[in-house]
């Protein structure tokens, strides 16, 4: 069987969760996030958020959770500002559109969005009211090319958008990975402080499912709660994601969990480094993109699975690697010595 390097959620979840959910199987609870577990939760991300206005709600995933705070943000002859790269365009079959609000791209060099790449759209959305009105900004961190945001580049974001009056919306799908990125100085604190609403993604980092919404912004807070039951992501047994994100951030094990992602797609982008490979972008979460030679290409999906990402050239393709909260180090060893032992790179 080949060792899979497509994604971060091949794997179930951290056994500790799996332990809690067994511990905790015949306890009866509440329904609908009422349950002790997600007040804990909630409680425990308020408190790692230095927020506690906050309103908090877990959703079964990613495309839900962009589909649920979006749809709910804006007025019908709103849109959605996000980089060409964005999982809102490019993955969700459409799903924003279909709640009737338009996504309007810029490209980017690498998947992040700053202030004068959206000044030119407010500037050509002027012709009231015949065209949508720009509202939210929806940026990802880490973005879909494994960049992060550093501090200085979300507060200037952040300013930006209040004083154009947009929201500013974080899909943190990758949040724990762009957080404990060796090169990262922003905090789950700075996160809820500079935006208005994100989510803390646990399907990529350990959990079976789930996200946790965060509202830090309260005038968006009033009735959300009724565009989740409408849109079918409210669950009756929503102690099946409380528990989850209880045990995940109860002793930080989320951010250990990223951490180890990290350190994993680290170590094979510095052996690849050392052979003077290239890549499409500069990384330092569990995303790389190294450029290699469709030879070696070959080699490697002999053994692992992974995504060609893009056609360099006709000798050479950038792929794409995503390590896990679960990755092994052999799975890494085995990847590292098949470049080593290739020169046709």
């Amino acid at each position: 069987m080949k060792f899979s390097f497509k994604n971060d959620y091949s794997e179930g979840c951290h056994p500790r969760i799996l332990d809690s959910l067994l511990r905790f199987n015949t306890d009866q609870q509440a329904g609908y996030g009422e349950d002790e577990y997600s007040l804990q939760a909630k409680n425990l991300i308020k408190e790692k958020t230095d927020n506690q206005a906050a309103d908090i709600y877990f959703v079964s995933g990613g495309t839900q959770a962009n589909l649920l705070v979006i749809s709910s943000v804006l007025k019908p002859y709103q849109c959605v500002i996000s980089a060409s790269t964005g999982h809102i365009l490019n993955n969700e079959t459409g799903a924003i559109e279909a709640t009737g609000h338009k996504v309007l791209s810029i490209e980017t060099e690498d998947g992040k969005l700053k202030p004068s790449d959206i000044q030119p759209i407010l500037d050509g959305h002027k012709n009231i009211p015949h065209q949508v009105m720009p509202k939210l900004v929806y940026i990802s961190n880490s973005t879909e090319l494994g960049t992060i945001y550093q501090k200085t580049e979300l507060e200037s974001l952040s300013k930006f958008c209040r004083e154009n009056n947009l929201y500013l919306f974080m899909d943190g799908a990758r949040l724990g990975h762009a957080i404990t990125s060796e090169i990262s100085d922003l905090s789950l604190k700075d996160v809820a402080k500079l935006t208005d609403i994100f989510y803390l993604g646990g399907t990529k980092n350990g959990a079976l499912i789930g996200e946790a919404i965060v509202i830090n912004n309260q005038s968006l807070q009033e009735d959300f709660a009724f565009n989740i039951k409408q849109k079918g992501a409210l669950l009756a047994k929503g102690r099946l994601l409380g528990i989850q994100f209880l045990e995940l951030l109860k002793d930080d094990l989320y951010f250990d969990l990223a951490k180890h992602a990290n350190q994993q797609a680290m170590k094979i982008k510095n052996a690849l480094c050392e052979k003077g490979i290239s890549f499409l972008s500069d990384t330092f979460t569990n995303q790389i993109f190294p450029i290699l030679s469709h030879e070696i290409i070959d080699k490697l999906s002999d053994k692992f699975e992974f995504y060609i990402w893009k056609n360099i050239n006709e000798n050479s393709s950038a792929i794409r690697l995503i390590t896990s909260w679960n990755t092994k180090d052999e799975a890494v060893e085995d990847f590292i010595e098949i470049i080593n032992n290739n020169n046709n790179i």
